[in-house]
């Protein structure tokens, strides 16, 4: 689902810049996360994450403006708001400007950044120090493993010191040379911001459609180019949501048209080649605006799927690819609660389902049979401990991804004679989830796997005997050995009972369970999304540091299951904070953590986490590092022109019920601004955000600088080229995880 979550453009066929965007930033549930850029949970090594900006927005401002050794006073001008006759009077309002273009606004967001710079300007040298760490550890030559599909196998390069990849192919013959299908190096030149969405290349192999996006607003133009003479044709689409899926007759393609003020993609449209955008035919509206719509492709190739999803609702519609022509069909008909997706095998289709299932179950039916439940067969069966979280089918076999306790299982059953088999790791924590399986007939399996001591690795399974090879692990270059690092897996009890999930990390050398460590503590939580416990080459600088990293798997995710989801969202809510705060109680007093040496950090729904724990705990929290944070969540949720709020209800609540209004009113970080001491905070913002406006930010600085009793620092950061993932381009993120690690490190007497 494309929420005010991070996510990555997880992708269908021939987006081969997820396979590194999943490996270092790990691939969370739907259509995940596409940020982390400004945490430390963040990248790991050969990203291609898109993100936003050639050029740091700090040093930018430091060349417009005289650094500020005070902050910035914002003005206030009283704008009331009643609802359910309850008046809030918001000071700020007048910060959003949707256009971007206020020169009052803009100056003010350019004063922070050199307040900003001022305040870190002791730290640039260290700050460089860590950049270097961690751009050093990278493989700067590096490459995806390649696949084979349509009779060739496909490849993404890293070069040098190149910042964006190259998309390349080789025909599958002996001797076959390698042809360049994209240098995203050479698009991007003369941009401050460049993304491709998505490229694919049409099922004759002659054309391939590409998206792009040099603004950061995730709304793309595509175009088409000829494979044989290498020019572009004269298509070109626009306001697109980056997605193209093309028919199986190599003339018609489908994408998706985003809504120009809620920026929700809601219609998706057939394209001729050869014909103006004017002539594209509507194929689907989404009219519900709590839906989201996305489209795929089945790995047969046999159909074109539109997915439909809201935060309680999930179906599939198909069309043969063969006959774009013709309409597209619902599966199983949408019922508000159901959720389900499917994979085809021959005439059968594989139901993943939560009818009577809240951890699912796998089903089975007869393609024609779909719309009739009573014919759907059993093949795996839902169980209240396990949650079933993805699912593939080949021609012989069935594999689940699912989770037990919170540790992922890798299921294998044989379908002709219904053998189980599962496959054995052993990390106490890790992540392992597919990798590309395109082959249907194929008796091989590829997974992605990692801890957060093991380098992220492509492992290949065979499936009649169960033994894997590795076919690709990264390089941390430099001095690195996982043998230096421990990982535990605890599980620390909230205050209702509950026990929370935690992963850690540490350097062993450098950590003693006496509580004399400093801890940084990371969670998300919200929508379902699970952060699995994975490598990431940029934390060794913290934990060579002697700093312990943890993962709190707070509700609101799903580690343990749809329950787990369930009981942090709507008017659950307060549980994501409650086991955050919990879990930092737990850890130091378990001697993890020095209790005065704690920082929290978090983005997008896990920056309302830091900004409700800023409120709620400050004196556990030496320092927090709120980015891209959604905090007005009140002012946003009652405003259906701000994008993708309405598709947002199920997550949170609909302001227009008063019992909702009231509820996330108590939590709400800006709503809960006080008048009290608050930890050192570090709080960063894309001026094009498209998910979380930059303006809610933004309040929340001018609010806190208002409220807040101590003279601790409150930094406000804001990307001038940047939209909701920071700076686009491999390297240039780390300029901002420099960023963070240098304020922590500071905060805790570190500088070096």
């Amino acid at each position: 689902m494309v929420t005010r979550q991070w996510a990555t453009n997880a992708t269908t066929l021939f987006t081969h810049s997820v396979l590194l965007v999943r490996r270092n930033i790990k691939s969370l549930n739907f259509l995940l996360l596409s940020v982390l850029s400004f945490s430390l949970i963040g990248c790991n090594q050969s990203t291609n994450m898109t993100p936003e900006s050639t050029t740091d927005s700090v040093e930018q401002s430091s060349t417009q403006h005289t650094p500020q050794l005070t902050p910035p006073v914002a003005k206030k001008i009283p704008y009331p708001m009643t609802q359910h006759g309850h008046t809030r009077v918001d000071d700020y309002y007048w910060m959003r400007d949707d256009k971007r273009e206020n020169p009052e606004i803009l100056a003010h967001l350019e004063a922070e950044n050199a307040y900003a710079k001022s305040q870190m300007a002791h730290t640039e040298a260290f700050q460089q120090v860590l950049f270097d760490e961690m751009i050093g550890r990278i493989e700067k030559d590096d490459s995806t493993v390649p696949f084979l599909q349509q009779g060739y196998w496909w490849i993404t390069i890293y070069e040098g010191e190149s910042e964006y990849p190259i998309y390349s192919r080789k025909k599958d013959v002996k001797d076959a040379k390698e042809e360049v299908l994209l240098n995203v190096n050479e698009l991007a030149k003369g941009h401050d911001y460049f993304d491709i969405g998505r490229y694919s290349v049409s099922t004759n192999n002659q054309i391939m459609a590409y998206s792009s996006d040099t603004v950061g607003r995730r709304i793309y133009d595509i175009q088409f180019k000829d494979l044989v003479t290498g020019k572009l044709y004269a298509d070109k689409l626009t306001g697109s949501n980056g997605s193209l899926i093309w028919a199986n007759d190599n003339q018609h393609l489908f994408y998706i048209k985003r809504h120009p003020q809620t920026l929700l993609a809601y219609q998706v449209y057939r394209h001729k080649i050869g014909t103006e955008q004017s002539q594209d035919v509507l194929m689907y509206e989404e009219k519900d605006e709590t839906f989201y719509t996305s489209i795929s492709k089945s790995r047969d190739g046999r159909f074109i799927e539109i997915n439909h999803t809201s935060n309680t609702t999930l179906g599939v519609s198909l069309l043969d690819a063969s006959k774009p022509l013709g309409q597209f069909e619902l599966l199983y008909p949408l019922v508000e609660g159901h959720e389900y997706t499917y994979e085809n095998r021959q005439d059968w289709f594989y139901i993943y389902t939560n009818d009577n299932a809240k951890n699912f179950k796998i089903m089975k039916v007869k393609a024609q049979d779909s719309h009739d439940k009573s014919k759907w067969q059993e093949v795996l069966a839902h169980r209240e401990n396990v949650f079933i979280e993805d699912f593939i089918v080949l021609n012989d076999y069935l594999v689940v991804e699912e989770k037990e306790r919170g540790l992922t299982q890798i299921r294998v059953i044989e379908l002709a004679t219904g053998k189980t088999s599962m496959l054995p790791f052993n990390d106490p924590a890790y992540y392992a989830t597919f990798s590309v399986n395109k082959q249907m007939d194929s008796q091989k399996l590829r997974l992605e796997y990692s801890s957060m001591t093991t380098p992220d690795m492509v492992l290949e399974y065979d499936l009649k005997t169960l033994n894997a090879k590795t076919l690709k692990q990264d390089k941390v270059i430099g001095e690195f050995d996982s043998n230096w690092y421990g990982s535990e897996r605890v599980f620390v009890k909230a205050r209702d009972g509950k026990e929370v999930p935690v992963s850690l990390v540490y350097r062993k050398d450098k950590f003693k369970k006496d509580g004399t460590n400093p801890l940084y503590q990371y969670a998300y939580g919200s929508y379902g999304i699970t952060v699995d416990p994975y490598f990431s080459a940029s934390r060794i600088s913290l934990l060579d540091r002697g700093v312990v990293f943890a993962i709190a798997h707070v509700r609101g995710g799903q580690l343990l299951g749809r329950v787990w989801y369930e009981d942090g969202k709507m008017m659950n809510k307060m549980n994501t904070f409650n086991d955050f705060i919990d879990v930092t109680k737990g850890l130091t007093q378990l001697g993890y953590a020095d209790k005065n040496k704690v920082y929290a950090g978090g983005g997008s729904a896990g920056g309302l986490l830091m900004g409700a724990i800023a409120n709620m705990a400050p004196e556990l929290y030496l320092g927090i590092g709120a980015h891209v944070p959604f905090v007005d969540v009140v002012t946003t949720m009652s405003d259906a022109t701000i994008p993708l709020t309405t598709g947002e209800y199920g997550e949170w609540g609909n302001p227009a019920d008063k019992e909702a209004y009231e509820y996330i009113q108590s939590y709400s970080p800006y709503d809960q601004v006080a008048k009290q001491d608050y930890p050192h905070m570090l709080v960063t913002t894309g001026l094009h955000d498209s998910q979380v406006q930059y303006f809610e930010p933004m309040k929340w600085v001018a609010k806190l600088r208002e409220y807040k009793t101590d003279n601790n620092k409150l930094l406000f950061v804001t990307n001038m080229e940047a939209g909701h993932g920071g700076s686009s381009g491999r390297f240039r993120a780390y300029k901002e995880r420099a960023l963070e690690t240098a304020f922590f490190f500071d905060l805790v007497g570190i500088t070096k």
